[in-house]
């Protein structure tokens, strides 16, 4: 199992760790712990560490990555792991993302305990309080002022991974004001709700030969349906593709036929003018021929006329 626990300084997440690495023997990674551990077995990455935290830096997300990536390596991380500390940003939570895929793992879940800010202050002070009043010294980094800016810091930075981890289907937000052993309870419900919903899908995939062989049979009948289907659309395509061409090429000899027909339609008037104009001078021709002979007609029936009335006065 490998687990987040979410929240803001005195939450009670190192409390909830301990119970989670007893119940599930899991190991709890914090960040820090690793850190000098791997500074102190002398890993490259760890080397790496001790030159950045000697000069006063913060250690880049990318080393303290290459840390947990060899930790979990380790046979005591095999069964699972809750991390402390880490992620504390989105990019972090990418980087942790980007190296559990590549180790083939993945998160069961990303615990967030919430709680009340002001109720986590009036614990200091009553603590402070209490300390004072037995008259135990009371650390410099424990005090509500340090708190404070501490849970500024939280909102800021960290508070955006319960929006990352949420969209991922990975949060699980737990009532962190309830008793320490509510709590525990209420993480146990979430973690044992998840198991059984990881092994109904495993029960699942568990087909008998049979169902395989005919899945297998069903697949590859699909898989010539398909290809018949895509030789059936190419000779559409190329069928399609043959139309399209021969209407093209008549639309190129389209004008060229438009252009014949126009001419013709233009001769036409001519033609007809031409033909009229033939016509006219052939009636013409006609009328003064009918003219030119009917003159001689008229002087000859003249002359006939005086040649009767000349024998008339003879007899």
């Amino acid at each position: 199992m490998r687990l987040i626990l979410l929240g803001p300084p005195g939450a009670g997440k190192g409390t909830q760790a301990q119970h989670l690495v007893q119940r599930h023997g899991i190991v709890q990674l914090s960040t820090g712990d690793m850190l000098r551990a791997a500074v102190k077995a002398g890993t490259p990455v760890g080397l790496k560490a001790k030159d950045i935290m000697a000069s006063g830096g913060l250690v880049p997300d990318e080393v303290v990555v290459g840390i947990i990536a060899d930790r979990i390596e380790e046979a005591d991380a095999k069964n699972g792991f809750i991390l402390d500390g880490f992620p504390r940003t989105v990019p972090q939570a990418q980087a942790l993302d980007k190296l559990l895929k590549s180790k083939g793992l993945a998160l069961d879940a990303v615990l967030e305990l919430r709680v009340n800010e002001g109720a986590l202050l009036r614990r200091v002070e009553t603590r402070i309080a209490e300390m004072k009043a037995r008259g135990e010294a009371v650390r410099a980094d424990d005090t509500p002022e340090v708190l404070s800016q501490r849970l500024a810091n939280y909102r800021a930075q960290t508070e955006p991974l319960v929006d990352y981890y949420g969209e991922k289907r990975k949060l699980a937000t737990i009532d962190g004001m309830k008793s320490i052993d509510e709590v525990t309870a209420d993480i146990k419900r979430v973690l044992d709700a998840l198991s059984e919903s990881a092994a109904k899908p495993t029960k699942a995939r568990r087909k008998p030969a049979a169902k395989k062989a005919k899945a297998k049979k069903a697949a590859k009948a699909a898989s010539a349906g398909r290809s018949a289907k895509k030789a059936k659309t190419a000779k559409k395509a190329v069928k399609k593709a043959a139309k399209k061409a021969v209407k093209k090429t008549a639309k190129k000899a389209a004008p060229k036929r438009g252009a014949a027909k126009k001419a013709k339609k233009s001769a036409k008037p001519a033609a007809k003018k031409a033909k009229t104009a033939a016509r006219k001078g052939s009636v013409k021709r006609t009328r003064k021929g009918a003219k030119a002979s009917s003159r001689p007609a008229k002087k000859v029936t003249k002359k006939r006329a005086k040649s009767a009335r000349r024998l008339t006065k003879r007899g």
